[in-house]
């Protein structure tokens, strides 16, 4: 196997557990909120906590990774991320009421910030390790293995907490990170050339240009960057994309539960089905971009899949609100998730395409706006949900999908920063 491939996987292990650390608090909410007497909106500020932080954390993630490399980079993330995941279970042992709150708040926010790295510097790293017909499998691959995270999350702390209790749940999951961030840092490099398991053989499939390490940034460089006409369409139609996935990812274990009546084992089943379609929707939106756009040009080929399946997306939301079987409302959330998550490679590959070798700033970006999503939707979803108004809060959802598919109209991939183009 390729070297590539083995550094690929590395770092899907990284976005794996981040999609486990992240999404643990929703499953476990149920539990969490009776015993810690918090509400549900409550929750909703805990998941705007860790949204806020891995929001401002993309761009200075991005540029960090340009600037220190990967094998650092996903090293810190890894020891930070454990900090954090074990921090939210010990609170409250030592603190209750307000402090106890301000302490969740506080291991939210560490969390996001200790993630905020991980896409933009996946993206960089693909930049540099893979050959461009392979850019967007590669990120729709990652979200694949990133999504498998999520959709283990659902039943893993259902089974963990029947046996430890929501607090040992979460400190179960913090023990992988242990293993994974110390097997990287001793087999993890920066670029192909440092490797010492790449054979020429490979490095021959990649572009010279694309290997090479970046300048540091400078202020004159990354305005360039955020002012290009297509990174702020991405980022815009990627903040849109987000809300849904969001709404998805974060509130669709408690939808079931609470408006469709799983309990037990049933709902961490069912809270993983939409997960697995995500999974699916990553992987082969990711190989079909590629494919496409190896035939037809990157242009068309990176826009088709976003036109179709976002459409799509909203009308399944709308569907699941409207059926009354609870089974069929799941597998409507498994069809939505698919077609939200085929957007995955095309997004991040047009982005890589257009920055070059700013890829880690610019997905930074792109990311930044994606997950504003999550400090938008957090408290909007968390108000509509708490109040019982779900149907609302799908419709909303759908309007999001349908505005991202319009802004391809306008997004084309060819067309490069200046400042990259300069470099090239």
């Amino acid at each position: 196997m390729k070297v590539r491939w083995t550094i690929f996987l590395f770092l899907g292990g990284f976005a794996m557990l981040a999609y486990v650390q992240r999404t643990s608090l929703g499953v476990a909410a149920q539990n969490i909120m009776p015993d810690l007497h918090l509400s549900q909106l409550q929750i909703g500020w805990l998941n705007a906590a860790f949204a806020t932080c891995y929001t401002l954390a993309q761009v200075p993630g991005g540029v960090l990774g340009q600037r220190y490399g990967a094998r650092l980079m996903y090293t810190v993330v890894g020891l930070a991320g454990l900090v954090a995941t074990i921090a939210t279970p010990l609170a409250p042992v030592v603190l209750a009421g307000t402090a106890l709150f301000v302490a969740l708040l506080a291991a939210q926010g560490l969390l996001g910030l200790a993630q905020g790295p991980v896409f933009p510097m996946f993206a960089a790293v693909s930049q540099t390790w893979f050959p461009q017909r392979q850019w967007a499998l590669a990120n729709g691959g990652n979200a694949l293995i990133m999504n498998i995270g999520g959709a283990m999350t659902a039943p893993l702390i259902v089974v963990l907490t029947a046996h430890y209790g929501w607090q040992g749940a979460l400190l179960w999951i913090a023990l992988p990170t242990v293993r994974l961030t110390t097997a990287w840092a001793w087999y993890g490099r920066d670029r192909p050339v440092e490797h010492p398991r790449v054979t020429a053989e490979e490095l021959a499939e990649l572009d010279a240009s694309d290997m090479a390490k970046p300048a540091p940034m400078t202020l004159a460089r990354m305005r360039q960057i955020v002012g290009q006409r297509d990174v702020l369409l991405l980022t815009f139609a990627y903040f849109c994309l987000n809300y849904v996935f969001y709404l998805l990812g974060t509130w669709s274990f408690l939808y079931l539960v609470q408006e469709r009546s799983f309990t037990g084992l049933e709902s961490g089943f069912a809270g993983m089905l939409p997960w697995i379609g995500a999974g699916l929707g990553a992987g082969i939106g990711g190989l079909l971009s590629d494919f496409i756009a190896t035939r037809i040009g990157y242009r068309w080929g990176y826009r088709l899949i976003p036109m179709f399946s976002l459409p799509l997306a909203g009308l399944l939301l709308l569907v699941t609100v409207g059926v009354s079987a609870p089974y069929a409302a799941v597998l409507a959330l498994m069809a939505t998730f698919f077609m939200i998550e085929l957007n995955e490679g095309p997004f991040w590959a047009a982005m890589m395409r257009v920055a070059r070798s700013d890829t880690g700033a610019a997905t930074g970006v792109l990311n930044t706006g994606g997950n504003f999503a999550g400090i938008v939707s957090a408290p909007v979803i968390g108000a509509l949900s708490g109040a019982g108004n779900w149907h609302a809060t799908f419709v909303i959802g759908a309007a999001f999908a349908f505005v991202s598919a319009a802004c391809w109209l306008a997004i084309d991939p060819d067309r490069r920063v200046a400042v990259a183009a300069s470099q090239a």
